[in-house]
Parts: structure tokens; C-alpha cells; sequence
């Protein structure tokens, strides 16, 4: 696909165009009836009509007013529109309710229907609610409502049905719109090339576009405030070999808990969590179990102690456990406490970046320390693990414009993709990782990655793989693998380098007044439990200068 480029005015249409390419070769087999015609006919149209239907697919709404599609580039809307009217892809006015019509209507237009109808509102919302109730839910043609589009038509989009299905196709999900990529300037960013075997399809069948818009039409429902209670009997099932749709549907299944949790509807909370595999739900429905029935929950919570989903997981538990032990009568054998971290106080000068305070302070010649917070070993473990983060699965990219996996926070993401990292960490115990990694920056330099941070400097990451062993580097990387979405996070503020000595040391700052949260806590503890040299510094603020007021 050429670079798209703004002098070009119909770029959002050759964009589009690629999508249709993009699926027809891709999907030609799930492509039904319906949206195989609509591909057809789409590429038969008038530029100027392909383009006109290229807009509106990316406005809000199906229903349009003729006055609000102008474009210099498209011309003529009446026109344009005609070949989409003639092919069935747009209608003329249709009859609306008075909910579908309001959006399209200035606040003056709803002024002289309320004075019409004898109904007063502050605002235009307050007009329109005090107008259906009056007015009620019939439709009507447009210009019943709206007395300035008497000689204006209004055009509706039959094709959204279609245009959604080719949407979810491509994009792997609802959440992105057609606005999203056919207006994007694409040549902003670099993207890896993915190789889209026919395997690594995330729909196989039309069957999975059914079952994602039915799970996606039951967290609409949720969203819009039906209740989980009636919601939840409804879930469907999903085929125990789908682990792509299981993940949706067990997050699905979450946030109906959660929902319910909310409106205290607790047996339906308590049935959604346990239907859940998503990785927080066995701790929700631990915490209603602990409230509703304790004995339950001690059962519940020694499996879990047992073999913990995560080590954010084991954490919560750590607090869980004692307060239901105390309840209920139990003794439990304490466990060892973890291991300290080494801890300093240092008062600095009052300073906007308490971590580039302490970077500067601790800082020497022989000595640098460079705040990185998370970006870099998230790079460095990005670089050596690229050819295993880019391999083409099922469900993990959809088209070619992914910053990274779609699945990277589901469950089994390492574990599908377990020979590949075997093989990326095996080049941290050969010898061959150095190598590696500066090939990577190389030859991927610029791309977009979920990992690697691209401003951080060639001379930090040169001083990193000088001076952390490499050992060091595999421990890291294996823990984040456990667990990628918590443990991206939470490492030291500051590192700081001695080249000379080929060591370093990590540092956690904390200003007055903070506290290690639990992501930092656990690194921390896996730090010192291996010996790998981290501290936090406490900050306190010198204010000897001040003078009296």
C-alpha cells in the first residue's frame, strides 16, 4: 500500500479501499452473500459516491441532513448520493422517532418544536426529554420534527450491518472505528511486517464473527444498563478450543460480577466470577465469599494459595488469608517474611523530579545514573524477544498497522508462544544476546512495539548490556513473561552504571509522603530474594534556606 498523503484529498477513500482488498484476500471464504455484493458494488460506484459512503460509514449515526455532507472534494452530495440511493446502499427519508431525529437537530430546531408543542427546558436535552414525554416514541418524517429540513432530504445508510461485520473483521474489534485508519496519515508510523498465514486467522468460520457480536452485543446491553441479573443466563458458550473468544468471553463474564457486585446482587456476582476465567475473578468472588459465607471462602482461598493465577494474585491472598483465619478459628504457620530491600534517606534541595534530584545527586564521573522507570528493560527484553512478540497466531494481529499482539495480556499469550521465548532466552545463557539485541535496534529501529522505547538512548542501553549480567537479564525476563500485563511495570526509577567494574545497582525513589505500591513491592522482593542490587531512596526536602517570612 503507497503512503497515503494529505495533498492527495480522497485518501480516506484509497484507505478504505485497502481494507476491502485487504479482507477479499484474506476472508473470501467468511465474506457471505451480503458482504461480498456490498464489496461489488462498492468498487462499481462513481468515485464521488464511493467517497461520500467512505464519510458517512465514519460519522456518527446512520441518519444524515443534506446540508451536513459537503465536501469540496466529493462535489455535488445530491449527485454523489444518487448511485448509493440507486444501489440500496442509502434511503430518503425515513420516518424517525423523536430520539433518533433530536441528534440531527440545532437547539434552535428543537426551540420552535417545543413552542409548537407547548413544552418548556432549559436546555436542548431538557426540551427533547420534556418533548418525548409529550410526543411519545411513534415515528414520523423528518421535517414533523425539524420545520427546516421541509425541503431538505435526509439520507439513511442501509449498509451499517455490513460495513460492522467488515469493521470487527478487520480490526479484531468494536472499540476502533473506520475514522481510526481511513483518516490516519499512516506513514507517521513504522510497523512490522507480519506474515498472515492462513492459519494465524483470528475468525475461521462465520460462526466466530456471530459468537464475538453476540458477546459484544451482551456488553452493550451491560453497558446501557440492563441488569446482570437477566444478562448473565444468556452468555454464550464458546468452544473450548477458541482461547481468542474464551478470553472475551470471560472478561465479558467479569465485568457482568462486577456489575452486579455493584448493584448487590450478589448470588448473580458470585455465579458470573465463578464462571469467569478471567485472572482477577477468583479474588472478587473470594472477597464476597469472605463477607457472605467465610467457610467458603477459606476453601476457596487455600486452592487458590495453593496455585495462584499470578504473584498479584499470591499477594492479595497474603492479606486474605489471616483475616479469615482469625475469623473463623484457624492458625496458620507464618510464613517467612520476604526478604529486605536495602533502604537510604537523602535530603535534597527542593526540586520539580524528586527521581532527577536523587539521579543528580547520586551521580559521578566514573558513575552515571540515568532514570529510566520502565523503559529499559521493557526494551531490552523487546529487542531480544522481538521474533517471538511479532510470530503470527491466531487472534494476535489482524491487520498490517498492530502496534503489538492483540492477545498480549491474554493468559495463554507466552505460553502459545513458548519455543520461541525458550529460544530468546537461550541467547542470554550462549553468549549470543548482545549480538542480537543490536541487530534488533538495527534492522527494527523505529517501529512500533509494545515494548521498546525507541527514545531511549544506544549509549544506556550500551552501558545496560556492559554492566547487568546477563543472568541478571534472564531472571528479569522470565518473571515478566509470567505475568507480561503486571510486571511491565514497577521497576526502579533510577539505574546506575560502573562500566569500569561492569556493575550497577537499581534505585526506588520515593518523595515525602509515598509509598511502594504493589507492583514496585513485588520486584523488589524478587530482587532481593536473588540478590540483584536494588534500594530505595527516601526523600526528604531541605527547606533549611527558607528565610522568615
Amino acid at each position: 500500500m503507497s503512503r497515503p498523503v494529505l495533498d492527495d484529498p480522497h485518501y480516506y477513500l484509497r484507505n478504505f479501499c485497502f481494507v476491502l482488498d485487504w479482507l477479499t484476500a484474506r476472508y473470501a471464504p467468511l465474506l457471505e452473500g451480503a458482504e461480498a455484493a456490498f464489496i461489488t458494488a462498492f468498487h462499481d460506484l462513481p468515485e464521488p459516491a464511493r467517497a461520500l459512503l467512505v464519510r458517512m460509514a465514519m460519522r456518527k449515526g446512520d441518519h444524515f441532513r443534506h446540508h451536513r455532507l459537503n465536501y469540496p472534494e466529493i462535489g455535488s452530495t445530491a449527485a454523489a448520493v444518487a448511485p448509493l440511493i440507486e444501489e440500496g446502499l442509502v434511503v430518503r427519508n425515513v420516518a424517525l422517532s423523536l430520539p433518533e431525529a433530536a441528534p440531527l437537530m440545532s437547539s434552535a430546531d428543537v426551540s420552535t418544536l417545543a413552542h409548537r408543542e407547548g413544552v418548556t427546558g432549559r436546555s436542548k436535552g431538557d426540551r427533547v426529554e420534556a418533548l418525548i414525554a409529550r410526543c411519545g416514541m411513534a415515528p414520523a418524517p423528518f421535517d414533523h420534527w425539524c420545520a427546516s429540513a421541509t425541503t431538505e432530504p435526509l439520507y439513511t445508510l442501509t449498509c451499517s450491518e455490513i460495513l460492522l461485520r467488515l469493521r470487527l473483521m478487520f480490526f479484531g474489534n468494536l472499540r476502533q472505528h473506520w475514522s481510526e485508519f481511513v483518516l490516519a496519515e499512516l506513514g507517521v508510523y513504522r510497523f512490522e511486517t507480519v506474515a498472515f498465514p492462513e492459519a494465524a486467522r483470528a475468525f475461521h468460520c462465520r460462526a466466530d464473527i456471530d459468537l464475538y457480536l453476540a458477546l459484544s452485543t451482551q456488553r452493550e446491553a451491560l453497558d446501557a444498563g440492563e441488569s446482570p441479573n437477566a444478562l448473565l443466563p444468556s452468555v454464550p458458550e464458546v468452544a473450548a478450543d477458541n482461547a481468542w473468544l474464551t478470553g472475551r468471553r470471560d472478561r465479558l463474564l467479569y465485568q457482568l460480577g462486577l456489575a452486579a457486585q455493584r448493584q448487590q446482587q450478589t448470588e448473580t456476582a458470585l455465579a458470573a466470577f465463578e464462571q469467569s476465567g478471567d485472572g482477577e475473578a477468583r479474588m472478587r468472588r473470594l472477597r464476597l465469599l469472605e463477607k457472605q459465607d467465610p467457610q467458603a471462602a477459606w476453601v476457596l482461598a487455600d486452592t487458590a494459595w495453593a496455585a495462584p493465577i499470578s504473584e498479584a494474585e499470591a499477594q492479595q491472598l497474603a492479606r486474605l488469608r489471616p483475616r479469615l483465619a482469625k475469623r473463623l478459628g484457624h492458625v496458620l504457620v507464618p510464613d517467612a517474611p520476604p526478604p529486605a530491600t536495602p533502604s537510604c534517606t537523602v535530603t535534597l534541595p527542593r526540586s520539580a523530579s524528586v527521581e532527577r534530584a536523587v539521579a543528580e545527586a547520586f551521580t559521578t564521573p566514573d558513575a552515571p545514573v540515568v532514570y529510566v522507570e520502565n523503559a529499559l528493560f521493557n526494551t531490552l527484553f523487546g529487542l531480544l524477544c522481538w521474533d517471538a512478540l511479532f510470530a503470527p497466531m491466531p487472534g494476535a494481529f489482524f491487520h498490517p498497522f498492530h502496534h503489538g499482539p492483540a492477545d498480549l495480556f491474554r493468559p495463554d499469550f507466552v505460553h502459545r508462544r513458548k519455543a520461541l521465548f525458550d529460544q530468546a532466552l537461550a541467547r542470554l545463557e550462549d553468549g549470543r544476546y548482545m549480538d542480537w539485541i543490536a541487530r534488533m535496534r538495527s534492522e527494527k529501529a523505529g517501529l512500533q512495539s509494545p515494548f521498546v522505547v525507541w527514545g531511549l538512548s544506544d549509549q544506556v542501553l550500551d552501558l545496560a548490556l556492559a554492566c547487568i549480567p546477563a543472568a541478571h537479564l534472564k531472571l528479569i525476563f522470565t518473571r515478566l513473561l509470567h505475568d507480561i500485563k503486571a510486571n511491565r511495570a514497577g521497576f526502579p526509577d533510577l539505574i546506575q552504571f560502573e562500566p569500569a567494574k561492569q556493575r550497577y545497582r537499581m534505585i526506588e525513589v520515593k518523595g515525602p509522603g509515598d509509598r511502594l505500591q504493589d507492583n514496585q513491592k513485588r520486584w523488589l522482593a524478587v530482587f532481593a530474594r536473588h540478590d540483584l542490587p536494588a534500594e530505595v531512596c527516601h526523600v526528604r526536602w531541605d527547606d533549611s534556606d527558607k528565610g522568615d517570612p
